[in-house]
C-alpha cells in the first residue's frame, strides 16, 4: 500500500508542478489545434481531408507533447538533484519511473482528443473504430513518453535533451507514413519507417479511421509494445549506470 501511495504522491506532484500549470494546460490545447488547423486547411480538400489528415496530427499532438513536458521535468530534477531525493521513497526504480512518466502519459493522451474533437465539428466519426482507436492513443502516448524518458537520461542540460528529441521527432513526421503512405517513399528509406514505433501506432489509427492499415492490427499493437518495454528497460539501464552510483 505504501508503495502506492508514494507512486500517487510522485505522480500528483508532477501533475501540480508542470502539466497543471497553465501555461502548458493552454499550449496542450493551442498545440495540437494549430496542427489540426494548419494540415486541414493546407490540405485544400475539403472536409473529406479530415480523416485523412487526423492521424498525423493526433500523433504528432502526443509525440511533441509528451517529449517535450518529459525532457524539461526528468532532465530538471536530475540537474536539481531532486531526483536524487525521489530515491529515497519506498518504491523500486521501474516504479518509481513509471509514477515520474505517468503524468507526460496522461498529457499526450488528453493532447489527442483536442484535434480529434475538433474533427468531431467537421466530418462524421460514426464509422470509427474506437476500440482499436483508444489503444492505440495509449500505446502511443507510453512510447513517445518512454523515447522521451529515453532522450533525458542520455543527457545533462534541458536544451540537450529537447535538441536531441528533434532528431528523431521529425524524422518521424515524413518517415512514419502520417501524412503520406511509407509506400511512396524512396526504396532506401522505407526499411528506416519500418524500426520506428511510431509507424506501427500511424497505421492502427490509418485502419481504426479509414479501414485503410497496412498492416495486421495485431502485429502493430504487439510491436508497439514491444518497443515500450524495450525503450522502458533501456532508460532504466541509463539510469543505474548514470545517475545511481
Amino acid at each position: 500500500m505504501s508503495r502506492w501511495i508514494a507512486f500517487w504522491n510522485i505522480l500528483l506532484k508532477d501533475m501540480r508542478t508542470y502539466y497543471l500549470k497553465p501555461p502548458n494546460i493552454s499550449w496542450g490545447i493551442i498545440f495540437p489545434l494549430a496542427w489540426t488547423g494548419m494540415f486541414f486547411i493546407k490540405s485544400g480538400s475539403g472536409m473529406e481531408s479530415v480523416l485523412s489528415l487526423l492521424p498525423g496530427v493526433v500523433t504528432v499532438s502526443i509525440l511533441f507533447g509528451t517529449t517535450s513536458m518529459l525532457a524539461v521535468t526528468v532532465t530538471f530534477e536530475k540537474k536539481g538533484r531532486s531526483f536524487d531525493r525521489l530515491l529515497l521513497a519506498p518504491l523500486p526504480l521501474e516504479m518509481l519511473m513509471l509514477a515520474k512518466t505517468s503524468g507526460a502519459i496522461l498529457f499526450g493522451i488528453a493532447n489527442a482528443f483536442v484535434p480529434v474533437v475538433l474533427a468531431l465539428f467537421l466530418t462524421d466519426l460514426a464509422n470509427v473504430s474506437w476500440a482499436a482507436f483508444l489503444p492505440s492513443v495509449a500505446l502511443i502516448a507510453i512510447v513517445s513518453t518512454f523515447m522521451g524518458l529515453f532522450v533525458a537520461v542520455s543527457v545533462s542540460e534541458i536544451f540537450e535533451a529537447q535538441t536531441f528529441s528533434n532528431f528523431f521527432r521529425f524524422p518521424m513526421i515524413f518517415l512514419c507514413g502520417l501524412f503520406f503512405p511509407i509506400e511512396q517513399l524512396p526504396l532506401f528509406l522505407k526499411p528506416l519507417s519500418y524500426v520506428l514505433p511510431i509507424t506501427y501506432g500511424a497505421d492502427i489509427f490509418h485502419g481504426a479511421l479509414r479501414s485503410e492499415n497496412a498492416m495486421a492490427l495485431p502485429i502493430d499493437f504487439l510491436v508497439l509494445g514491444a518497443f515500450c518495454l524495450a525503450l522502458f528497460a533501456f532508460s532504466l539501464r541509463n539510469i543505474r549506470r548514470k545517475w545511481i552510483l
